[in-house]
């Protein structure tokens, strides 16, 4: 039913999706201005501070009703008190400088990221300290940010692993900086480690068994003869005492297609310039410190598995490689682009890489959703393309949006517009991709539809029918309220994908939790998995994570728990 009520709003006007709603919603809806659609629809307050310019048929209270009862929490408890403010604490003074996190850490990050890292890397180490285990892998690290913060912050041993060259490098870069300045600052500095995270360039895939994924991490094809030494640090070592030069084998990035280091020392850093810092523009990527042949993963460590947005497929890739891989102790996930999940009625969703591990034929087929046994037997559990787009929308921003009545809330129209004029040029052009017009609410529309034909391949001096566009643009209102009516059911398709995880895990027999860790007015995608294997139970460590002030979800369900969940 969900996946049937969610259509892609460009369609508006060419499928006219307005007049497929019920009269009595078109009714109640069609006159609402956008502050009373984010009150009335999009907000779950107090029903009697609620007024209704008019009586909502009950069909769409109850929508309503259902909608906002089944979503997962998604506020943290130290944010409650200021839910109605965009920005975390932590920026109230600087809004572009976290006030929790040491400036080494601000640089190259932006806010949102900032606060992200900091959060999810507290959890992480709490963890670390659970489980007795300080060795981390980071699957889809980008350009190292947590990474960062995991190794030279909370003194863990990090493996960054990234698909993308161009991130690998940038992560390395970054790396290199950061123990310039933490060496050329030492004399001051008493809470941080000189541990520079290993960066891994692997593109993790999702078919793969985790077998594959330790091989592909353990085998090194270069051949640097050890030349760069990595270090092993206590937390409790004071700074100059940290840096040492034992197990030279030890690998700091190694891959089938390259490597990169991140320099260890200052007489190393000045080896690069006389200044002791290269220039940007003239870094590149140093040779890894392994010896030839040696492992850089031994499938007898023990580690844990962290994702900070990983993508799609990937990030249930995590949850079975966490499952079936005895080397795994713990996992955080935070995942995103829903979209991007494999289905049995869609396998290879648009923009997705090919998996190099087809299916043996003894073997069943497994997809990104759903995940668990129970879930896959329910009739109806199916989310399209559509619905698991929609889950990825910022709910919170829109509806700030929607109560400062913000022109950008006029693109909504524009866009679905615009594709009404390029099907009346070519109609074998169905929702092609135009890329983000710079400032397109501050444009009048024909200059939107210029640069928009231009994009496409059309002629952008293409003559509009002006009647046409002013009948379609008067109707802007009712684009909005529709997108507000898509919204609402967000929430409550993230819950179930994420609800789906969590069953896996029960049917796997691991402890689980689902916490809401970052401001979704500032992360949306903000629910964190955190699931553990032996020692913690969920009840401990969810006392450990009270210090993180953070309201956490439910306990592991039972049975009659996930059926009325469900329900």
């Amino acid at each position: 039913m969900v996946s049937s009520q969610i259509p892609i709003l460009l369609n508006f006007f060419t499928d006219n999706l307005w007049e497929k709603l019920p009269e009595s919603w078109r009714s109640s809806l069609s006159d609402l201005s956008s502050p009373e659609l984010a009150d009335q629809l999009l907000s779950n307050g107090n029903r009697d501070t609620i007024s209704y310019r008019s009586a909502w048929p009950l069909s769409l209270l109850a929508l309503k009703a259902t909608a906002h009862c089944l979503a997962f929490p998604r506020i943290p408890i130290n944010e409650a008190a200021n839910k109605n403010k965009k920005r975390p604490e932590e920026f109230w003074e600087n809004h572009c400088q976290s006030n929790k996190l040491d400036p080494l850490f601000r640089k190259h990050v932006k806010p949102k990221k900032q606060h992200e890292i900091r959060q999810l890397g507290k959890l992480v180490r709490i963890l670390s300290d659970l489980t007795g285990c300080d060795q981390v892998l980071d699957i889809g690290s980008g350009q190292g940010h947590l990474s960062r913060f995991l190794s030279f912050g909370q003194g863990l041993s990090v493996t960054a692993v990234e698909a993308d060259q161009h991130l690998v490098k940038m992560a390395a870069k970054f790396d290199h900086d950061f123990m310039y300045m933490l060496d050329k600052k030492s004399h001051h500095i008493t809470d941080l480690f000189p541990n520079p995270p290993r960066q891994v360039m692997a593109w993790v895939d999702p078919k793969a068994s985790w077998e594959d994924l330790a091989k592909q991490l353990g085998e090194c094809s270069c051949e640097c003869g050890g030349r760069f030494k990595a270090q092993r640090i206590s937390r409790h070592a004071d700074l100059g005492s940290r840096i040492s030069t034992e197990n030279s084998g030890d690998c700091l990035g190694v891959n089938s297609v390259g490597s990169f280091h991140a320099p260890q020392s200052a007489s190393e850093i000045n080896s690069h310039s006389s200044h002791g810092l290269s220039e940007p523009s003239a870094f590149k990527p140093g040779p890894c410190s392994c010896l030839k042949g040696r492992l850089l993963y031994s499938p007898l460590d023990k580690f844990l598995l962290t994702g900070l947005h990983a993508c799609g497929d990937l990030s249930v890739a995590m949850l079975r490689h966490f499952a079936r891989c005895p080397s795994v102790v713990a996992i955080t996930s935070v995942a995103c682009c829903y979209m991007k999940l494999s289905t049995c009625e869609m396998p290879q969703p648009p923009g997705v890489l090919s998996s190099s591990h087809p299916t043996q034929a003894t073997q069943p087929e497994e997809y990104g959703y759903p995940l668990s046994c129970w879930v896959a037997q329910l009739p109806g559990h199916q989310l399209s393309y559509k619905a698991r787009e929609v889950a990825c929308h910022a709910i919170e921003d829109y509806r700030q949006r929607l109560r400062g009545e913000s022109s950008i809330l006029r693109t909504h129209c524009y866009r679905a517009a615009l594709e009404t004029v390029i099907r009346s040029i070519d109609a074998n052009i169905r929702r092609p991709g135009v890329q983000t017009i710079k400032k397109a609410h501050e444009l009048p529309f024909k200059e939107y539809a210029r640069e928009g034909l231009k994009r496409v391949g059309l002629d952008p001096d293409t003559t509009l029918d002006e009647v046409l566009v002013d009948r379609m643009l008067s109707q802007h209102q009712k684009v909005v309220a529709f997108f507000s009516l898509a919204l609402l059911l967000a929430p409550l398709i993230e819950t179930l994908i994420l609800l789906d995880r969590m069953i896996f895990l029960h049917e796997q027999g691991f402890h689980c939790d689902l916490i809401p860790l970052f401001k979704p007015e500032f992360s949306p995608r903000n629910l964190v998995l955190v699931a553990t294997k032996a020692g913690p139970s969920p009840v401990n460590l969810l006392e450990q994570l009270k210090d993180l002030g953070e309201r956490t979800g439910k306990d592991l369900l039972s049975d009659a728990g996930k059926n009325s969940a469900v329900q």
